[in-house]
């Protein structure tokens, strides 16, 4: 009896320390899950961001600044929608988004300038996600960090250097060939200026001025006392109000001081303008050929036009003019790659418009296959959308041949630089009034003078691409077509 009752005190023994074991495990378990829960949750790790970086907008975009966000954080975005728009080497184009999500984090405010490509400027998360817990990685600098050098001691003290001599022209040929230094000639020209005759007094006194004597370095100065406080009640200096704080360097009818300049930071276009000019002209042999035109039937065209409401320009014609001349001789319409020549298919004029950022050259696509009125109208929008920086890409990137007209200017003759990568550049000038004899007739009055409206066209080409004889048969092609308009109809 007393065998059974141990035998089962010790089995109820076993089966509670089994549950308790159970229990234990359970809640342990359940434990290292909530920890685990947590850890992996987006409240300890953050959310998986988005990135978005600094695209290239355009083939020579090198950075850009970032004008205007046009979306807020927290707000939704789905592809295709305008995020913020960029200031390109180009324009001021609108950066779209490439994904759906909502904007988490705008890493680079509005103004932010010579961004880097590829540069982080923007988080976004998945819908759904929290936006506000969204995991920032650590930033990259938009531009390359400068290098410091090592520290070294403080330079001793040096005396400023002396002021730059005057010197006549004999009184540096005598002093050079003798090794006389001019700072020891005593000058009695006008504004200090060293004359001959103070050169020569100088090599009378023989071997004294053959060596410079040693410079007094002179004490240091002390700083200059503070300005006195302004009275009570004065206003304070206008902060913001675009005087400058510091005197200029130099004062409206007074000279500036000797060796001064003003920093004028570049803009990107004004940088890409610089290096695709020193490219052109660096890399690609121009030759320059020149024809007048003779628009009185232009001029004559025109005014019929105007009294039917129909608004075009000299320069509408000249655009439509290359265009047909490059249909006809298709030579000409190439560009040059890195292989050779290229020949296009599509006959795509570059205007270069004239903006506050720089010089832009819009395109007018199939210039050929329209009609000048419609040659008109495009010139007239691209023009604006240039000078208001809302280009598209694809409206300023590629063209095959460029026209620049100064004509407006009164320029009466210009050579122009090739946009590369085409093969030529029109420039033209303006419109002068020349005399010349009428043409002789067998039957009627003797001959007079007549008044001819000329205009000088000067045709900047790739020799890689175009010969010389290739250009002289463009540049007459190109006048018949602009003195006979309706070969251009024809064409």
């Amino acid at each position: 009896m007393a065998a059974s009752l141990r035998m089962r005190r010790q089995a109820v023994f076993a089966a509670f320390r089994s549950l308790t074991f159970e229990k234990c495990h359970r809640s342990s378990r359940l434990c290292r899950n909530s920890f685990r829960h947590f850890f992996q949750s987006s409240a300890f790790l953050g959310v998986a961001p988005l990135k978005v970086q600094m695209p290239a907008l355009s083939p020579t975009m090198e950075e850009g600044n970032i004008v205007k966000w046009l979306k807020k954080e927290g707000e939704a975005v789905a592809a295709g929608d305008a995020l913020c728009e960029i200031e390109t080497d180009k324009a001021v184009v609108t950066m779209e988004s490439s994904d759906d999500g909502i904007l988490a984090k705008i890493l680079l405010e509005e103004g932010s300038k010579n961004v880097r490509l590829g540069v982080l400027i923007a988080l976004m998360v998945e819908e759904g996600q929290d936006w506000k817990q969204v995991d920032i990685p650590p930033l990259a600098s938009s531009r390359p960090a400068p290098t410091t050098p090592p520290p070294t001691a403080a330079p001793p003290f040096r005396a400023a250097p002396p002021a730059p001599l005057r010197l006549s022209p004999a009184a540096r040929h005598i002093l050079d060939t003798h090794g006389l230094e001019p700072h020891l000639a005593m000058s009695t020209g006008p504004r200090g200026l060293i004359t001959k005759e103070d050169a020569l007094n100088l090599l009378k006194k023989g071997g004294a001025g053959l060596k410079a004597a040693p410079l007094s370095v002179p004490p240091p100065t002390p700083p200059p006392p503070a300005a006195p406080a302004p009275p009570a009640g004065a206003p304070p200096p206008a902060v913001g109000s675009g005087q400058p704080l510091h005197p200029p360097v130099a004062s409206p009818g007074k000279p500036g001081a000797p060796g001064t300049f003003t920093e004028v930071p570049a803009s990107n276009v004004r940088r890409v303008i610089a290096q695709r000019l020193t490219q052109s002209k660096s890399t690609i042999p121009h030759a320059y050929a020149s024809v007048d035109c003779d628009l009185g039937a232009i001029l004559e065209l025109r005014k019929e036009l105007a009294q039917e409401e129909i608004k075009v320009s000299v320069n509408d014609f000249i655009i439509k003019a290359v265009a047909v001349t490059l249909r006809e001789i298709p030579e000409v319409n190439v560009t040059w790659s890195g292989e050779g020549p290229q020949v296009l298919d599509t006959i795509d004029i570059s205007v270069a418009v004239a903006t506050d950022r720089g010089l832009i050259t819009p395109i007018i696509k199939g210039a050929a296959d329209k009609g000048v009125r419609q040659i008109a109208a495009d010139a007239k929008a691209l023009a604006g959308k240039a000078r208001a920086g809302k280009l598209l890409p694809e409206e300023y990137q590629g063209g095959s041949f460029s026209v620049s007209n100064l004509g407006m200017f009164g320029i009466s003759s210009f050579s122009a630089v090739i946009n590369p990568p085409q093969a030529c550049i029109l420039a033209v000038g303006c419109t002068r009034e020349e005399l010349e004899p009428a043409a002789d007739t067998q039957d009627g009055p003797p001959p007079g003078l007549r008044t001819r409206q000329l205009m000088t066209v000067t045709l900047s080409s790739d020799g890689r691409l175009v010969d010389d004889e290739l250009a002289s048969r463009f540049l007459d092609k190109f006048r018949a077509n602009l003195e006979k308009p309706e070969r251009m109809a024809l064409a």
